[in-house]
């Protein structure tokens, strides 16, 4: 089912905090975008459970230059208090150098009445031959 504007909106608003605390450099911030049981399953690397197991990801990201980035909505279907999101993002250093993209799957859950990420998967595109 096609999301009405106030879901997409609340999803969009949910996406845009995650991207202003990783602006801040916030890990905190950035883990608080998922439920509680969250899981990050990123490429190459063992599935990451937890809101502070998340939050542990995201500081290492942010200390390797991790300092800005972009999420892009492609599709959006919602289910009841569930919704996944298909997307495109851009991880960036501070002073905007682009670092990866990558395309992404995020399995929504609405926990306490706000949209969180319960399962966030993604890869990066490969890098484009010069």
């Amino acid at each position: 089912m096609s999301p009405n504007n106030t879901m997409r909106q609340q999803i969009d608003s949910a996406n845009a905090a995650f991207v202003e605390a990783l602006r801040r450099g916030d890990s905190a911030g950035m883990a608080a975008a998922y439920t509680e049981d969250g899981q990050v399953l990123p490429p190459g690397a063992p599935v990451i459970s937890g809101r502070a197991a998340i939050q542990a990801f995201w500081q290492q990201a942010l200390d390797m230059g991790v300092g800005d980035g972009l999420l892009e909505t492609v599709e959006l279907e919602v289910h009841g208090d569930t919704a996944w999101e298909v997307g495109q993002g851009t991880l960036k250093t501070k002073d905007g150098q682009v670092i990866d993209t990558a395309k992404y799957i995020v399995l929504w859950k609405r926990d306490d009445g706000a949209w969180k990420w319960h399962r966030d998967i993604y890869n990066s595109n490969p890098a484009p031959v010069v």
